[in-house]
């Protein structure tokens, strides 16, 4: 990062999760609202509360970074904790159906 910053006399801005611009980026590209949108992954704080932190909901899957203490983190709490990515699709379908 250090040498193209410097070959191209420019100071970088790393853009990643949990920052809220990569989210808003993101929806914006799509034209989805926050509340519109759904993030799904298996990193607590990263993935579902950076989503949150930018007024989406956040579903946590058991699998990867997944750690059975994540579920009683003291400051992250996914709206929803699903064991693979077949039951987070199940997930939104019923709640489509509500």
């Amino acid at each position: 990062m250090k040498a193209l910053e410097y070959a191209c006399d420019v100071e970088a801005e790393v853009i990643g999760k949990p920052a809220p611009m990569f989210f808003r980026s993101v929806l914006n590209d799509m034209g989805i609202p926050p509340q519109e949108a759904l993030m799904i992954g298996d990193d607590l704080v990263n993935d579902v509360g950076g989503a949150q932190h930018c007024g989406m909901k956040g579903v946590q899957v058991r699998t990867g970074k997944y750690r059975p203490s994540d579920e009683r983190h003291p400051e992250v709490t996914a709206d929803g904790t699903v064991d693979n990515l077949a039951e987070a699709v199940d997930l939104i379908l019923k709640q489509r159906c509500l």
